[in-house]
């Protein structure tokens, strides 16, 4: 990677030169993200606000997921859910809760039953499912990242210093906060699906903090008369070009998932 090696050994950003800056437009962000979320609030899925399941097996032929999804969302009845289970003429749909719940769950088996009138169907179950299950996971991933940041402080704490660890942990709230703030401004769907995403964003800050930590404490022992503004300078452009390569292979994987993960 030519490019990568030249940003590596070429770079001379003065990232610390706009500290003021980023660290205001941070701290509104993190403030507006806050507002919302404690304001507007979520728009939570139905792995939170309950709602209906129904598993369907096709005995004929495969049942395609993309016709079946369009003819449902024509329905206007709010979130449904699709994925297969174990085979392609197997699935489950998932309707949120509504008030009309009962109305919502036979006009989606009535549609179920036009779209796939080619193929030979049965309805393994229908049932409501409670937001319980839900609830449950969340509150389990809130005490696995509250014990996850405990854990975290202590272990830097131990490896660098104490302040390391105090701006580890900030670092790692601010970024926790602005991903969450975004899904309440937008009010875009918060899922179990979005509780893995953001704890995979979690896990990209805390490891991109520990590598710049570890690269600022052997800056600092090799230039010790050096001012600690330059050496996080120094310490930043000598891992710029792990950084990007990381977020661009990261990226590519979620373009990939994003075009053609139609499931």
């Amino acid at each position: 990677m030519p490019i990568l090696k030249l940003i590596s050994s070429n770079t001379n950003f003065k990232f610390m030169r706009f500290k003021r800056t980023t660290m205001i437009a941070s701290i509104l962000f993190f403030l507006v993200s806050c507002l919302s979320i404690f304001v507007q609030g979520l728009n939570f899925g139905i792995d939170f606000t309950g709602g209906s399941l129904i598993e369907v097996r096709s005995t004929s032929d495969k049942i395609n997921l993309n016709h079946l999804r369009k003819d449902l969302n024509k329905l206007n009845i709010g979130e449904i859910q699709l994925q297969t289970i174990g085979s392609d003429r197997d699935i489950a749909i998932r309707i949120q809760k509504r008030e009309d719940g009962q109305e919502n769950q036979s006009a989606v088996i009535n549609q179920i039953k036009k779209s796939l009138s080619d193929l030979e169907i049965e309805f393994r179950r229908v049932e409501y499912v409670g937001p319980k299950v839900g609830k449950e996971l969340v509150n389990a991933g809130i005490m696995a990242v509250l014990f996850s940041l405990i854990g975290i402080l202590i272990y830097i704490w131990l490896r660098f210093e104490w302040h390391f660890a105090v701006g580890a942990i900030i670092a790692l709230i601010h970024d926790v906060f602005l991903t969450i703030g975004f899904f309440s401004i937008f009010q875009f769907e918060f899922n179990l699906a979005t509780v893995a995403a953001v704890l995979t964003i979690a896990g990209y800050s805390i490891n991109d903090t520990v590598v710049i930590y570890d690269r600022i404490r052997e800056m600092n022992r090799k230039y010790k008369e050096t001012i600690l503004e330059e050496i996080i300078n120094l310490s930043l452009n000598s891992t710029l070009s792990r950084t990007l390569m990381t977020s661009l292979t990261t990226l590519l994987a979620l373009l990939a998932l994003f075009i053609f993960g139609g499931n």
